[in-house]
């Protein structure tokens, strides 16, 4: 139950005797969800900090306003702070109290789908470095993660649902028959938006309690982000493109990862072509010139996960068989885009 969560949540928040409370918020957090998080945590000493929303407020500015700000309340080595909203908002929050005073506690209450199943569990936080995704950061577990799907409903339609690439891409890497991408298909996005956060969010967990540190096996997480992020970054610097959100630049990478992942290591077609089906469902396909390749695959050397000058992916078996550190070359990158292309 609902109540349960707040309960455990203010019994942890009491135990841990924080001298004070600080509640990050963005515009849209603050308007849609700080009540909400107020009359059910029944939190009444608090000073909110505030950052605007968005992946290009991701980055250094952002962390220093929060850091401004909390000096302007005198925060101490026992404060808290609790990030309230989608998973950039984690992202940043958790960040900026893992290196103020050398780190402060923080509890994260996401708010969208991608931060539910995905963003705000893990311990990973960080900003981004000039056009490249999560390249400043550290890993650090929040005191708690609360996950109450009220909060989807402040959320727009296309909002929702760039969370869901996250819930295929765990689909596909766990073994589990009951969870697996098969068994997500029998599911509705919104009837079941309660089941599917709380199965496909512990995924994650269960892959992190085993590597916190992404030492081995988690890096299995990155399905579909090494092309994904790059798509991503490009989008922000593109005329051709609008900003993408996260979810629809993971989704293009799923697409094109899979198909490398069939060339490369017999991942099933007809498998590859379900993915791709079920996720055009969700999200629009979009076209790449070879001069967008091009500066994608550049944005791609930089990724955090390359050793030397390699481009490590990872790639897919069949459905819950992931393979790390899989070099692919340009040749065969540019390969799986004119797949992605030529199936407009």
């Amino acid at each position: 139950m609902k109540s349960d969560l707040y309960s455990s949540l203010t019994e942890k928040i009491n135990s841990g005797n924080y001298s004070s409370i600080f509640i990050l918020v963005d515009e849209n957090t603050e308007k849609y969800c700080l009540d909400i998080f107020l009359q059910k945590s029944k939190i009444k000493s608090y000073n909110k900090i505030d950052i605007l929303s968005g992946e290009g407020n991701k980055n250094i500015e952002s962390c220093i306003s929060i850091w401004d700000q909390l000096n302007s309340f005198k925060a101490d080595r026992k404060s808290l702070l609790i990030n309230l909203g989608g998973g950039v908002l984690t992202d940043i929050g958790g960040f900026a109290a893992s290196t103020y005073l050398r780190g402060i506690s923080f509890i994260n209450i996401p708010t969208t789908l991608l931060g539910m199943v995905d963003a705000a569990h893990g311990g990973k936080t960080g900003i981004d470095f000039k056009l490249l995704k999560n390249q400043i950061g550290v890993f650090n577990e929040p005191l708690e993660v609360l996950l109450d799907n009220e909060y989807l409903n402040t959320l727009s339609k296309e909002e929702y649902v760039n969370g869901y690439a996250e819930v295929v891409k765990h689909s596909l890497l766990t073994n589990k028959s009951t969870l697996n991408f098969n068994s997500l298909l029998k599911l509705d996005l919104f009837r079941d938006s309660e089941h599917i956060i709380n199965s496909y969010s512990q995924v994650k967990n269960e892959i992190v309690e085993s590597d916190k540190y992404e030492s081995n096996i988690r890096k299995i997480l990155n399905l579909g982000h090494t092309i994904g992020h790059a798509v991503e970054s490009y989008s922000h610097i593109s005329e051709k493109f609008t900003d993408l959100k996260h979810g629809e630049a993971i989704v293009i990478g799923m697409i094109t990862e899979l198909y490398i992942s069939h060339k490369k290591l017999n991942f099933p077609i007809k498998d590859l072509l379900g993915v791709k089906e079920h996720l055009g469902k969700y999200f629009n396909q979009i076209s790449f010139s070879d001069g967008d390749i091009d500066q994608i695959y550049d944005l791609m050397t930089y990724d955090k996960k390359n050793s030397g000058d390699k481009i490590n992916f990872v790639l897919l078996k069949k459905i819950g068989d992931p393979v790390v550190d899989q070099f692919v070359d340009k040749d065969m990158f540019k390969e799986s885009f004119l797949y992605y292309n030529d199936s407009l």
